[in-house]
């Protein structure tokens, strides 16, 4: 079975938050708006390294979505490749197997990524 590509999920990721924002506007303004923002903003931890960390935790939680956004996220903040993929081993090490295969796709999805 064949994931989407990045791309489109990214695509998908955004018409949802869209569809999700007229149906609950308080919501998608309070975590999207101002709470997402405010937490990943530089702070003792650089904005870099908080992408580092939601990308690790979104690969030990198994979120497909979550691992698009934060690699996408993480690109365009500089980190690279093999930053990705040393997160992926610590993630890895949290998550067990389960982990070890989500960071498997977390690395297609970046290379997808770079692709463009």
């Amino acid at each position: 079975m064949s994931s989407p590509n990045a791309k489109t999920m990214l695509a998908e990721i955004q018409a949802n938050g869209v569809r999700l924002g007229k149906a609950n506007p308080k919501l998608a303004s309070i975590f999207m708006g101002k709470l997402a923002p405010a937490v990943l903003e530089d702070g003792v931890l650089s904005h870099r390294e908080k992408e580092l960390i939601a990308l690790g935790i979104a690969i030990a939680s198994q979120c497909e979505y979550c691992i698009v956004v934060h690699a996408d996220k993480a690109l365009k903040a500089g980190i690279t490749r093999e930053e990705i993929g040393e997160v992926c081993g610590v993630a890895a090490l949290m998550g067990g197997g389960p982990a070890l295969m989500y960071s498997a796709r977390a690395m297609e999805i970046v290379d997808e990524l770079l692709a463009e």
